[in-house]
């Protein structure tokens, strides 16, 4: 068996992986640092058979994937953090009436316009928080390309696993960077299709009431049922609803899906950390310069361990909790300032031995900066 292997921008690998996955259809609009997505899959997604539509905005684009999600298909875009803060609505809209899409945000600085060309991981709490309402999400990281194709492919099955958007925070550094990947063979990572339901032509289709294992079968839009779908609350018919007992229903539905199954959906890489004193918490790119620092100062004998996360929500707090529980100190390790590190604080036992290594300057973080951090706590000095 012949091996597939590339030498890939990080963007590539997320094309590979959605392609992978079987993406069939993809609307997006242009924008730094993520516009290698929309120019290869513009290529490369036609040949497949699916289809590219290049949209007038962030706006348009995530509404069209909900739309062809609803029609059967499997649905991407791709933007950064401007076009990420236009999509908040529609966002919110695809939560409340679970329709699985993945949204692609390869992050750089901002506020608005910012710095386009530079990494970043300042929109961690956009993807937890950016739509209104009480709500759940997936979202998910990366730091290397080989990881960029195997969560690419995960959030595919993730999104029709419980119905839901799930987000892809990447950021500059990985995605334009260059470095090799490894596509499997078809087959190789299992897929999940859509789960539609058995209801005949004919009979009655309730869109939301949900199976005994929690799933909800779906029927495709231009088929053989008619039903209702709204940003409202809605009975299990879709229709709106303002009964007490059906808003709390579904509220608690939408969130309990995910929220209670945290741990089935994390996903994290750990190096060393049996028995390590010093414990750094890191994601995305930023992880490659934590993992540097850690086996450069293991070589030296310090005993330092690396906890990679690679699902950022719904957060692993009991994960972390119990990765951490020895360590002398923990600390996190990001491109922003201390998004993590709060939900890290309040996940171990005691949050005075947690500390941040960031940089905010548009600067990639490099080991001597968490080496800093380490010296200080050790009383080294700097």
């Amino acid at each position: 068996m012949s091996e597939n292997k590339k030498f890939v921008q990080g963007n590539e690998a997320c094309v590979d992986g959605a392609l992978y996955a079987g993406l069939d259809f993809y609307a997006g609009y242009p924008i730094t640092p993520s516009t290698e997505i929309a120019e290869l899959l513009a290529y490369r997604l036609p040949q497949s058979g699916g289809k590219f539509i290049q949209m007038e905005d962030e706006i348009a684009s995530i509404c069209a994937i909900i739309g062809a999600s609803l029609t059967g298909r499997k649905v991407m875009t791709a933007t950064s953090g401007p076009g990420f803060s236009l999509m908040q609505e529609a966002l919110g809209y695809a939560v409340m009436t679970e329709i699985p899409c993945v949204i692609v945000n390869v992050q750089r600085g901002g506020p608005s316009t910012g710095i386009p060309t530079h990494g970043s991981q300042g929109d961690v709490n956009q993807a937890r928080w950016g739509t209104h309402g009480d709500h759940a999400i997936i979202a998910m990281t990366a730091s290397n390309h080989q990881d960029v194709f195997a969560v690419t492919v995960e959030a595919f099955n993730l999104a029709e696993t419980y119905r839901t958007p799930v987000i892809l925070l990447f950021d500059e550094v990985v995605g334009h960077m260059r470095e090799p990947v490894v596509i499997p063979e078809p087959g190789a990572i299992p897929l999940v299709e859509r789960l539609r339901t058995s209801v005949k032509e004919g009979v009655d289709y309730h869109p939301y009431l949900p199976r005994e294992d929690g799933r909800l079968p779906m029927s495709d839009f231009g088929g053989v049922h008619r039903y209702n779908v709204t940003g409202l609350f809605h009975d299990m018919w879709g229709f709106p609803s303002t009964e007490p007992r059906v808003v709390h229903g579904l509220l608690r539905h939408l969130v309990d899906k995910l929220e209670n199954r945290t741990n089935q959906i994390a996903r994290y890489k750990e190096y060393y950390l049996e028995d390590a004193e010093h414990l750094l918490i890191s994601y995305g790119s930023a992880a490659r310069s934590a993992r540097h620092v850690v086996e450069n100062r293991r070589m030296r004998g310090e005993r330092l361990g690396l906890l990679e996360l690679q699902t950022l929500w719904p957060f692993p707090a009991d994960i972390i909790r119990e990765k951490c529980l020895h360590a002398k100190s923990v600390i996190v390790v990001e491109l922003n300032m201390g998004q993590i590190l709060n939900w890290v604080k309040l996940a171990v036992d005691d949050p005075q031995k947690v500390f941040l290594a960031n940089r905010i300057d548009g600067v990639f973080i490099t080991p001597e900066d968490i080496l800093n951090i380490l010296r200080l706590i050790q009383g080294k000095g700097v």
